[in-house]
């Protein structure tokens, strides 16, 4: 007999089956309820089940950090309302059908219900069954779809701005692209979130207008059945209906309560690294000041003639007890944090002699910090700066194409107590203001008005910002500001310091060590070029004029290979460099314009192209341009160089091959976000577009 092939499947698959047929079959035993006749026990477990449904709904809501960690919550709230209502239909059959019978006739749970809220009075029972569906439908509900409506539109009010943080960061080496996209995620899903939530807390208010309507239905339509159909006196039917129905409303209501209580809570808070409880316990009862004030006032008012002085003599007791119980673990931690560490003094010994230790190397680039900015770069105080730093050289080496020096931070009492300073080889480049608990509002130029706060500019572009308190971070988002904190402030300035001043930080030490990670790779490749072809200085200032002009080097066989090639007959750095430059044109292209076909470049007109190849013959390569033409072409570049950034394009000029080298450096100091292409770097594929002319008509 033959045997045949089995396929095992995996462990998980029966049980993620099973999860994920939950929900149908929970949708159509709902709908189920509503057609089909349920015995009297079947309703007792099914309202059971409810209430047991709410309660975890509740816990599940009070232990959650943030929203987001329950984002099945609408939903929950849907399928929760749903069931109440079907179990409101199947009891209501039962109670009309079979109410006549006695108040046990639908279940032992509406019995009990009933009991325990009527006691007996059934006027007092209506009244507070009145009064739990009033508090429900206008207190909890209301207030939490109030809330969820608000959250809905400030959070998508705040979406364009949290988008333009995180690019921010994404930009600044802060964050990497996968944190990117699930921070853009989180983002969305909280617009969603309180999107559902609004539109979910309608159900429960609509579960509380029906719960009311059932009631009164149950009790009238019980009295017109039992009278009518079963010839029962009106004393009996109306204390079997009524029982019956009052119970029936109290065991749909109080799941009701407790599910938008949930609702209220999730909604309500405000997202931390704490749940509900914790807030609660650490910022109700973390004072004792406060403690000691409501003990003095309580006891107090026990000691007014007529109060109940046992308990609120005894209330204030117990207040002032954990007052001092607090202030005294508060005074106990702020002792120990302010123990210091046992010193050994040591006798004094006689002045050394200057050593070569005492010659202290100056650092190739240092962050110099105010005093209250030390948290921002103190591992101890949970700096998260020292982090930032790390992701910027990690991005710098990615895209660049090699890693620049260590960072040195130390603090400096000489500067203001919020000032930092960013040094290159002992030297300010570059300087600023960060005020730590405080958030800095940028302004991109489309914001919807001004904002309170201390005005100022971004370190870092120059753009005009304002530092604002915590409080007015939503705000300010909404209104179109990027918003970033202190520590970005820091990063986003020191990255974009580092990239500027690339050229400077790539010594001899950083291309051996290019030179060394590619000979792992292409060892004969190097070895033939460095040093029998072209000597390591040489390389090195080729190298540092690629970044001079913003070129990336991390094609680091792609120069490699083209140095090799030519430098057989030249050996001046900058015409080695123009060679790179042709070799490199496609990621040249690449970086400037990513992802576009079309070049849109300016160009010099004919007449002005022909004047400066002339003084570049007659000049040399220094280029003896004449100091009128020299202004006029200044100017009229800036001019089309605005033209261009108005358009929202790079600012690019395209030039012949012999005059780039000349017209990159006489242009760079008036204009730094210009880039000089020469044709020759253009590749094939690609179409220009010229969308400007320098010294002729646009």
């Amino acid at each position: 007999m033959a045997k045949l092939n089995t396929m095992k499947l995996p462990a998980w698959v029966p049980v993620k089956s099973s999860r994920a047929m939950a929900a149908p079959i929970l949708i159509v035993m709902m709908l189920a309820m509503m057609v089909l006749p349920l015995p009297a026990f079947m309703l007792d477990l099914l309202f059971s089940f409810n209430i047991s449904l709410s309660i975890i709904v509740l816990m599940t809501a009070l232990y959650t950090v943030k929203p987001l960690d329950f984002i099945a919550f609408p939903a929950v709230l849907l399928v929760s309302t749903m069931l109440r209502l079907s179990l409101n239909v199947a009891s209501t059959r039962v109670v009309l059908t079979e109410g006549h019978t006695g108040p046990d006739a639908a279940g032992k749970v509406i019995e009990a219900f009933g009991h325990f809220l009527i006691g007996g009075n059934y006027t007092v029972g209506i009244v507070v069954f009145v009064i739990l569906t009033i508090i429900n439908f206008m207190v909890v509900t209301k207030g939490a779809g109030r809330i969820a409506e608000v959250g809905a539109r400030f959070t998508l009010d705040a979406m364009p701005g949290k988008q333009m943080a995180i690019d921010a960061d994404l930009n600044a080496g802060l964050i990497g692209e996968p944190e990117a996209r699930a921070r853009r995620k989180e983002v969305a899903q909280e617009s969603e979130f309180y999107g559902a939530m609004d539109g979910a807390s309608k159900y429960v208010r609509g579960d509380a207008v029906a719960g009311i309507i059932v009631t009164v239905v149950n009790i009238v339509g019980g009295l017109v059945v039992g009278m009518v159909q079963h010839d029962l006196a009106f004393d009996a039917a109306l204390k079997n209906y009524t029982l019956l129905a009052i119970g029936d409303g109290l065991v749909a209501q109080i799941p009701s309560l407790i599910i938008s209580t949930a609702a209220g809570v999730v909604v309500s808070r405000v997202a931390n690294d704490q749940d509900v409880g914790g807030q609660l316990i650490n910022q109700l009862f973390a004072k004792p000041e406060v403690l000691y004030i409501t003990a003095v006032i309580i006891g107090g008012m026990g000691l007014i003639p007529g109060m109940p002085h046992f308990a609120f003599i005894l209330l204030a007791a117990a207040m002032a007890g954990s007052a001092y119980v607090i202030g005294n673990r508060r005074e106990l931690a702020k002792t120990a944090a302010m123990q210091p560490e046992s010193v050994t003094t040591a006798p004094a010994q006689e002045m050394e002699e200057a050593t070569w230790q005492d010659v202290m190397p100056v650092d190739t680039l240092g962050l110099e910090v105010g005093y209250r900015l030390i948290p921002l770069v103190d591992k101890v105080q949970g700096g998260e700066l020292l982090k930032r730093i790390k992701g910027i050289r990690k991005k710098f080496a990615q895209e660049v194409g090699f890693l620049s020096p260590p960072i040195h931070i130390r603090d400096n009492l000489e500067l203001k107590p919020s000032a930092y300073r960013i040094t290159l080889k002992g030297v300010d480049v570059g300087k600023g203001e960060a005020h730590a608990g405080q958030y800095l509002a940028i302004n991109p130029g489309m914001v919807t008005g001004p904002l309170p706060g201390m005005m100022t500019t971004d370190p870092a572009f120059g753009l005009p910002a304002v530092w604002i308190d915590n409080s007015l971070r939503e705000q300010a988002s909404t209104m179109g500001y990027t918003v970033v904190d202190a520590g970005t402030v820091v990063a986003t300035h020191l990255n974009h310091l580092i990239t500027t001043h690339a050229a400077e930080l790539l010594g001899r030490q950083e291309v051996q060590s290019l030179l060394d990670h590619l000979a792992k790779e292409a060892p004969k490749l190097v070895e033939d070029l460095v040093p029998k072809m072209l000597p390591l200085g040489t390389l090195q200032k080729v190298l540092q004029n690629l970044l001079l002009e913003g070129v990336h080097i991390r094609d680091m066989r792609t120069i490699i290979e083209t140095l090799a090639e030519h430098a057989a007959r030249v050996q001046e750095p900058n015409e080695l460099t123009a060679i790179v430059r042709i070799a490199l044109g496609r990621a040249i292209v690449q970086q400037i314009f990513p992802g576009d076909s079309e070049l849109s470049v300016m160009t010099l007109d004919v007449k002005l192209e022909r004047l400066l190849l002339q003084a570049l013959q007659a000049g040399g390569d220094s280029g003896g341009i004449e100091p009128g033409l020299a202004d006029s072409l200044v100017m009229q570049t800036e001019q089309a160089a605005q033209r261009q950034e108005q358009m929202g394009l790079t600012p690019v000029l395209l030039v012949p091959a012999p005059l780039r080298s000349l017209l990159s450096r006489f242009l760079r100091r008036a204009m730094p976000q210009l880039r000089v292409l020469s044709h020759s770097e253009i590749p094939d594929s690609k179409t220009i577009k010229v969308t400007s002319l320098v010294g002729g008509q646009a």
